[in-house]
């Protein structure tokens, strides 16, 4: 994708919506070729602002912080993983909600 289009505030989002989406048909077609699954967690859930352990959300939060403590267990978070730990646990709810 070429990185002036994407630039552009109103070609931005289309085209990473586009782009989103074409991955997401990718995805889902080779998960059904092995037969797999797809779940898709809700846009807004706070995956990086909950605490994986107790459920704590941190609502003090911004996209600076890479790293956190949580007040209620002392987990100590690093963002990203927590939010993988996060988006892991519901989409494994997700599953047995559905059953």
């Amino acid at each position: 994708m070429d990185v002036k289009l994407v630039k552009n505030r109103k070609l931005a989002r289309a085209l990473s919506d586009a782009a989103f989406s074409t991955f997401k048909r990718y995805l889902t077609y080779k998960a059904e070729q092995w037969s797999g699954k797809v779940i898709e967690v809700g846009r807004y859930f706070a995956s990086s602002r909950l605490c994986h352990v107790c459920g704590y959300k941190n609502v003090d939060l911004t996209l600076v912080d890479r790293e956190w403590t949580c007040p209620e267990c002392r987990t100590w978070h690093e963002r990203d993983v927590n939010a993988a730990r996060n988006i892991h646990q519901e989409a494994q709810r997700l599953v047995m909600a559905s059953r």
